[in-house]
Parts: structure tokens; C-alpha cells; sequence
């Protein structure tokens, strides 16, 4: 950080007014400081200490009233240098493992289905935002390519990636071919491709089809759309939002117009999905606990515009060599420490999950 190390003092007094205002919504005086918490030292020795914490840009004085809340600098500070970082509680681990339950039901399904039910039951235990975004494909293993005659000229192809997802594309033929012509021409992709990476196929398709004695027409375009067919799928169809209902709910959005614009960020899936990915990118350094990859994202430090009053908390979740990400938005007064300590668990427990599947 730029600036001083706060005093024991000075960290005593940010620490609860953030603890205060995550609870109440509402500013936060030295007499309410005073009265509840029992410190050691006066009113007017709070006063002071809170002048200090002003001048130096950790709280701020909000027109109507006499009280202080927080400001980014003033939460990054208790994020990075006073939190503390804990596993959850017996109690904690219950609630959630009673909504986790339901992951592993669903992974009967399709990962899509997985990764849905991942986000639900994060926003039903987070009361905020919850999003998930799936990992992403260059190094996954492909395993297996179907072709579906729509009709003589119209193909579906259905690629399946790692026993966890399916990719489909409708392709346009220029020519007419028959069931037998597409049979062999995914034998061959089969028998060729499978077992590499998408990575791997996209560079190296033409070379392996060479002299593979298939139809050439249906071949070769196979190899012309390889970049497609064997790509990444767009970002935004790899984002899987729920808890809108909870942020919407929040004292700091209530405003018509404030809410208007939630909906139209959260409408725009592109946009939150590159949020999400983005979120541990910014120049801002990150203290994180052993153990715990956890990026907070704190106000005008998000990518983002319509994201500069929210906090976007996230962290990656791991099905063998494949990376995606899970994260929470909410307002810059959301309970950190429970939303670090559930978005870790669940991490875990959608890593497990998966990886069972896989």
C-alpha cells in the first residue's frame, strides 16, 4: 500500500466502523462507538481518531449525516491488512452443505446443469449475486465428434470434451452428402483427434487428416472450420448468474434508476462475464491467506463502469487442467469474511463435484 501503516488504534476504529456499517447500512458515530465497544479510550479520543482516518481518505462524512462510513481505500485497508480469514463453523458448514446437496444430485445431468446449480445454491447461501463462470476449453481433451444429417445440406456436429461438456454447432454444407459419407468422415476425426487437446487440434487438423482417404469435400471442411468448431465457446454462453433478487434487495439500490442499471449490467452477459474474468487483474496488489486464492475487487477497481459501487469477491475452481472461476457481487458493505470463507468452500466442492463426474 501507498500510503502508512494505520496505528492499533486507528485500525481498532476503521475495523468496527466497517463492521458496523455491513451490518446497519447506516453512518457510523464516535458516541455509537463509544457506547458499544469497549475500547479503553474517550468520545473525544474517537472524534480525533476518526478526523485522522477523513484526512487520510479511509472514511468519509456523507452529506446527511454525522456519522462516517467507509470508503474503497478504507475497505481495501481492512480487506488487506485487518480481516481475519476462518473455515466455517460447524453451524455454517450444515446450512450449506444442506444447498450443496443438490450439486451432486445434479451431476446426473450435464455440466451445464452442474454449473447452473452451483450458482443457485451460491446466491441462496451468499444473499447476493452469484455467478459462475466454466472453464475454459484449449486444454481439455477432446474425446469424441457426432454428426446429425439435418438434411442433405444442413449437419449438426456435437462435440463432446472431457466427459463433462458438449459443444454443438449447425453447420451449412455447399455440397450434398449421404449418412455413409458423414459415418466415415467421423470415424476418422475419431480415430485421429481424439485424446488431444482443442489447442492441439486447431493447430495441427490439417496435417493429421492428410491421407486419411475419407470424402474429401466434407473433410476439408471440417478442416476450414476448425478454428470454429474446435474453439472456445463465447464467453458469455460460459457465465451462470443467480441471486438477482438478493442484490436488488440491497439498501444501496434502492433507487429506481440505480436499480435499472443492475439490470442492464446483469442483462449483459458479456459484460459480467468478462467482469468475472478480469476480476485479479487490476494493477491493485492483493494480500491473500494461505490456502485461499480468493481476489477481491473493491469498488473503482473493477473493469467496469456500472461495477464502481460494488464489491466482486471470486476465485477459481479446478476440474483437472481446466480453470473456471466462481464469484460473488455485491454492494462495497457486503461481510467479507463470510463471503471468503463460503465462496472457498464452494470452490472446493464444485472442484470436487466435477472431477467426480470427470
Amino acid at each position: 500500500m501507498d500510503s502508512r501503516d494505520l496505528t492499533l488504534r486507528e485500525r481498532h476504529v476503521l475495523g468496527i466502523i466497517i463492521q458496523s456499517y455491513v451490518v446497519t447500512a447506516a453512518p457510523v458515530g464516535s458516541r455509537y462507538i463509544a457506547k458499544n465497544y469497549n475500547l479503553g479510550f474517550s468520545d473525544a479520543t474517537i472524534r480525533n481518531v476518526m478526523a485522522v482516518l477523513e484526512d487520510e481518505g479511509y472514511i468519509s462524512q456523507p452529506h446527511t449525516s454525522a456519522g462516517r462510513i467507509p470508503t474503497d481505500k478504507g475497505y481495501r485497508y481492512y480487506v488487506d491488512l485487518i480481516m481475519t480469514f476462518q473455515c466455517l463453523d460447524e453451524k455454517e458448514k450444515k446450512r450449506i452443505e444442506a444447498n450443496v446437496g443438490q450439486i451432486s444430485i445434479d451431476r446426473k445431468g450435464t455440466s451445464s446443469d452442474v454449473l447452473l446449480s452451483a450458482a443457485k445454491v451460491l446466491g441462496t447461501i451468499s444473499r447476493q449475486l452469484s455467478v459462475v463462470l466454466s472453464p475454459t476449453l484449449s486444454n481439455a481433451i477432446f474425446e469424441k465428434l457426432d454428426m446429425v444429417l439435418l438434411s442433405s445440406t444442413r449437419m449438426m456436429v456435437i462435440l463432446s470434451i472431457q466427459s463433462l461438456f458438449v459443444k454443438t454447432i449447425v453447420m451449412e454444407l455447399d455440397m450434398e452428402v449421404s449418412r455413409q459419407t458423414v459415418d466415415e468422415v467421423v470415424d476418422v476425426l475419431n480415430q485421429r483427434l481424439s485424446g488431444l487437446t482443442l489447442s492441439e487440434i486447431r493447430r495441427t487438423i490439417r496435417r493429421r487428416l492428410t491421407d486419411s482417404g475419407c470424402d474429401n469435400a466434407l473433410k476439408n471442411l471440417i478442416v476450414r472450420s476448425a478454428g470454429n468448431l474446435f474453439d472456445e465457446s463465447p464467453i458469455f454462453e460460459r457465465l451462470y448468474i443467480s441471486g438477482t433478487e438478493y442484490i436488488v434487495d440491497q439498501p444501496e439500490f434502492k433507487q429506481p434508476e440505480r436499480v435499472r442499471d443492475l439490470i442492464t449490467m446483469i442483462e449483459d452477459k458479456f459484460s459480467m462475464a468478462k467482469l468475472v474474468e478480469h476480476s485479479g487483474s487490476s494493477s491493485v496488489e492483493t494480500i491473500r491467506p494461505a490456502g485461499m486464492d480468493i481476489t477481491i475487487n473493491i469498488g473503482k477497481e473493477n473493469s467496469e463502469i456500472q461495477a464502481e459501487d460494488l464489491t466482486i469477491v471470486s476465485t477459481p475452481y479446478y476440474v483437472g487442467n481446466m480453470v473456471g472461476k466462481i464469484g460473488i457481487f455485491g454492494p462495497k458493505r457486503m461481510d467479507y469474511e463470510y463471503a471468503v470463507r463460503v465462496l472457498n468452500y464452494m470452490a472446493d466442492s464444485l472442484s470436487a463435484t466435477l472431477s467426480e463426474v470427470n
